[in-house]
């Protein structure tokens, strides 16, 4: 793992070791390889943590000015993980999953909503998402309805009102950080490019990036090309739907060189290994590399971050490449604030602990086609602001989720194996000891 090396931004300044302030540090992660792209750093490093956010970053720290110390020595240390195209807010969308189930386990701890909520219930989406352990900055979606439905929401023109979008955003700007817009027929119908001029439109009042989903056509990214801006992204930007039987769209190579920022954005149907591949010989890596993390795609064939993140080692990926497009990448393409996506001192200490498997791990994109990986990210450790998440289950799967056999009983069997493991006592009777003694002292 030393021998790995991650490049610091450009026109980045090095990173302090350690705050100025003094006194014990609340958590010591001990011994751990790190990769930080974001800060340059590799290889063997202490992090310690004070009040929720990174205290020192070197080589090797005092023990002693540590409250509580966890060794690290053998596992991977990263910033906590940026998934950039996610789905929150179960029970108000049909896309919407619960994100604290899935982020103790796989290690992300800022979750991006892309555009499960519009205008009309952005509200209750930002009260929602408040509640949960992980963060949740969330794009706009430039349909008032959002995302109530599997398709549809930008059909009725009416919905995407501009004026309305603007005053969304300012009324909450703390947490949104971009617009939202879903291009391909399904969710356009006839209205052609409108949509997008309209998110666009709303986009440049505001001064955010818009992401744009592109998927079956029309309209295509050549006839999209023109409206889009440099930091503009494209979501699903490896989707074999959108690339057509080609495999790979000319328009799609113009658009990553005007600055137009490509998010892999898996999903249930956004992503085809082939493609991705085309993209790579074209010299087009993701700046993004996402899950889309659903309803539909949390059981398969997305399943999390570390699982995506192994396919993008499957087509030649280098780890610290992998691990950048999933941190620092992605909070830098949003300009999250403070640090978010990096354990530079004074960000968030917001960490994943990973153990690194070694092997020919099979893997398959959302066509069935299979590449295998040389390593894969089991997840250890999860902390958000310098606490540990706890584990959580997950809740039922809704009824109007199609899942395969496999998947279902897949489900019951980890229902059985959860139900094995906390059925027994926890302890035998030499684990226990006499709490209230018959004849106290």
């Amino acid at each position: 793992m030393s021998g790995h090396r991650a490049e610091p931004v450009a026109g980045q300044h090095p990173p302090p070791a350690e705050d100025p302030g003094p006194g014990r540090w609340d958590l010591l992660l001990r011994g751990g390889d790190l990769l930080d792209p974001g800060t340059g750093r590799a290889g063997r490093h202490d992090v310690a943590v004070r009040g929720g956010r990174i205290a020192a970053v070197a080589p090797e720290l005092p023990r002693e000015r540590a409250a509580e110390v966890v060794e690290l020595a053998g596992k991977l240390v990263t910033p906590g993980l940026v998934d950039l195209h996610t789905h929150v807010h179960p029970g108000a969308t049909y896309w919407g999953i619960d994100p604290d189930p899935v982020a103790w386990r796989s290690g992300v701890t800022t979750w991006v909503d892309a555009g499960s909520a519009g205008a009309y219930g952005f509200p209750a989406f930002a009260a929602a998402s408040a509640r949960y352990a992980v963060r949740v900055p969330a794009l706009l979606n430039i349909s008032a309805v959002g995302l109530v439905a599997p398709v549809g929401e930008s059909r009725e023109l009416a919905n995407c009102d501009v004026g309305l979008a603007v005053a969304t955003v300012r009324a909450h700007r703390d947490r949104i950080v971009g617009i939202k817009v879903r291009m391909d027929r399904h969710n356009v119908g006839t209205h052609g490019l409108a949509p997008l001029r309209r998110a666009v439109e709303a986009a440049q009042e505001c001064g955010l990036p818009v992401m744009v989903h592109i998927g079956a056509a029309p309209p295509t990214v050549a006839q999209m090309l023109p409206l889009l801006r440099p930091g503009d992204l494209i979501t699903h930007c490896a989707s074999g739907i959108a690339a057509g039987p080609d495999g790979f769209d000319p328009a799609a190579k113009e658009a990553y060189q005007a600055g137009v920022r490509f998010d892999l954005g898996h999903g249930s149907g956004g992503f085809a290994f082939d493609v991705l591949e085309a993209q790579l010989a074209a010299d087009m890596p993701p700046h993004a590399v996402s899950t889309d993390l659903h309803s539909r795609s949390v059981h398969g064939p997305a399943f999390d971050l570390p699982t995506t993140m192994a396919k993008m080692l499957a087509v030649g990926m280098a780890l610290p490449q992998v691990v950048a497009a999933a941190t620092v990448g992605p909070a830098r393409l949003l300009g999250l604030p403070d640090g978010i996506g990096t354990l530079a001192v004074g960000a968030p200490a917001d960490v994943a602990v990973f153990t690194l498997e070694s092997g020919r791990h099979e893997l398959v994109d959302v066509h069935g086609q299979r590449r295998y990986a040389p390593l894969r990210l089991v997840t250890e450790l999860t902390y958000r602001a310098g606490r540990l998440l706890p584990p959580r289950l997950p809740e039922p799967v809704p009824p109007w989720i199609p899942l395969t056999d496999a998947q279902r009983a897949g489900l019951a069997d980890r229902d059985r194996a959860v139900r094995r493991l906390f059925t027994p006592p926890l302890v035998g009777p030499d684990g226990l000891a006499e709490q209230f003694p018959r004849h106290g002292g």
